[in-house]
């Protein structure tokens, strides 16, 4: 922008440029059918016949005048500090434009209907989700596909969670129990390519990882219980009726969710799993929980690499913009800080 202090002047128009007076009509020539009373009828010119001829020469003059006039101003513009900002925005546009364009070719695109179904979140990306260096296992202890069958933990697993729980502000045993789902899902479920990161997005956005309300134990409990508010179907809550008889969440009238990751009773009895090998898929377990969400999320053969199918699972756990949104930045957050 130039500065309008310093911006030089447009040069003044020639004197003998000026526009010559109107000559004054002959009385014969008046036009009367002006409603004001004023003519509107041109006279016969009385300017000079060379005038004309010359008028491109006097165009050609004033564009060479204008011209001179702004090398002018944009040499002083040149000197003075706007450059050096105006290079640096165009170097962070050329970032950011750099950045947009490698994301298509590295992310799938979304389905169409899946575009308008979030029309307002910006599904530039997958969560970065890298496996950050989970220890290996074997896939023929997988787990089962009842509600209890868990594969035998790494002995390493400890030695993979403490640096990353410290580094991301995570509880030792929460990051444990999502490195442990991941592992036993790429066993059992091979092609849903699920990352602790999407769980422990999740986990930050239920519970804290276990902590909302409540202190996570080492061996992976949540206490006292974290039951959420009644699905009542008031405000914005759906309305479920109690399918457990108040056995999980304490209420036989309307369901709860319940535990670290806030499963409903109901799904609670369809996906529960036993993590740890007690014998027992304890909901406010967090290695449980963690397990039975890896399963969930899975369900339908989902695929959590490709974009539309990662959406719909967080969808499915929870279908509110926000939230999904709130998932997809604290994974992704978790895949970025933790290489």
């Amino acid at each position: 922008m130039v500065d309008p202090t310093t911006a030089p002047l447009r040069p003044a128009a020639p004197a003998e440029e000026a526009q010559a007076p109107t000559p004054i009509p002959a009385p014969d020539t008046v036009d009367k059918s002006d409603s004001i009373g004023v003519s509107n009828h041109r006279a016969p010119s009385t300017r000079r016949p060379g005038r004309w001829r010359a008028l491109p020469a006097r165009v050609g003059r004033r564009l060479i005048t204008a011209s001179r006039a702004g090398f002018r101003a944009t040499a002083a513009w040149a000197r003075r500090p706007y450059p050096g900002v105006l290079r640096s925005g165009l170097l962070v546009f050329a970032l950011m434009a750099g950045s947009v364009l490698a994301g298509a070719f590295v992310v799938p695109a979304l389905p169409t209907s899946t575009q308008r179904a979030f029309a307002r979140i910006d599904p530039a990306a997958l969560p970065d989700v890298p496996g950050a260096g989970l220890p290996g296992t074997d896939p023929s202890a997988a787990p089962g596909s009842g509600a209890t069958g868990a594969m035998t933990r790494p002995s390493d697993l400890a030695a993979w969670a403490r640096p990353l729980a410290a580094k991301l502000g995570v509880p030792v045993v929460a990051m444990q129990a999502y490195g442990y789902a991941e592992l036993a899902t790429a066993a059992s479920q091979p092609t849903c390519q699920l990352r602790w990161t999407t769980l422990a997005g999740i986990g930050k956005i239920e519970s804290a990882h276990g902590q909302h309300q409540a202190t996570l134990a080492p061996d992976g409990k949540a206490l006292p219980p974290i039951i959420g508010a009644p699905l009542d179907g008031q405000g914005s809550r759906m309305a479920i009726h109690d399918t457990d008889g108040g056995r999980l969440d304490g209420d036989r009238t309307w369901d709860h969710a319940v535990g670290p990751m806030q499963f409903i009773p109901s799904t609670w009895g369809q996906y529960g799993a036993d993590a740890d090998g007690d014998g027992v898929a304890d909901i406010n377990d967090i290695d449980d929980a963690a397990l039975a969400a890896a399963r969930y999320l899975c369900a339908g053969n989902r695929n959590l690499t490709v974009a539309g199918d990662w959406w719909a699972a967080i969808m499915a756990y929870n279908a509110v913009q926000a939230y999904i949104q709130d998932v997809f930045n604290a994974a992704n957050d978790y895949g970025v800080r933790s290489r």
